[in-house]
């Protein structure tokens, strides 16, 4: 009797290990956010007296690394912005630079979950100008991880002084 309970409770607890060992990575699986497909615009960079890029870009939202703010994720999901990840101004930025090789900085902020950026090309905003992001012709109302772009959009940096 008890050896046939012994063989009972084996059974059962190899069976729900497996269950389990099943279970767990297709729970995993849907718990993570699936990556958003590159979108494609338009990104004019422009300095205090000249153009620095102009070119059309693919581009998602992506980890962004600089040398002020350090490794942080800007994908639109910033600061609760967007419940899904997607493309963002400061991701094409980053994406421009690598592309083209010209650097950019910017200053991590962790109350807003986002970069202010401070450089691009060696040009600094400091309190004589700043780096002014549109979309569309229009500010952004929140920072460039914050803000999601869309395929066709115009991106542009723009050095404004104050």
């Amino acid at each position: 009797m008890f050896g046939n309970l012994r063989h009972r409770i084996l059974v059962t607890a190899a069976a729900l290990g497996l269950a389990l060992t099943a279970w767990a990575p297709a729970a995993t699986a849907q718990a993570a956010p699936a990556a958003a497909a590159p979108v494609t615009v338009h990104l004019t960079v422009t300095g205090p007296g000249s153009v620095l890029y102009n070119a059309d870009l693919k581009t998602t939202g992506h980890t962004v690394t600089t040398a002020s703010g350090g490794t942080h994720i800007c994908d639109g999901t910033n600061n609760g912005a967007n419940p899904s990840p997607g493309a963002t101004p400061t991701a094409a930025l980053d994406d421009a630079a690598h592309a083209a090789g010209f650097t950019w900085d910017g200053t991590w902020y962790a109350s807003f979950n986002d970069y202010l950026v401070a450089s691009i090309a060696g040009h600094a905003g400091g309190s004589e100008a700043y780096w002014n992001i549109a979309v569309n012709g229009v500010a952004t109302p929140v920072g460039g991880c914050q803000f999601r772009i869309a395929d066709g959009d115009s991106v542009a940096f723009t050095w404004t002084e104050l």
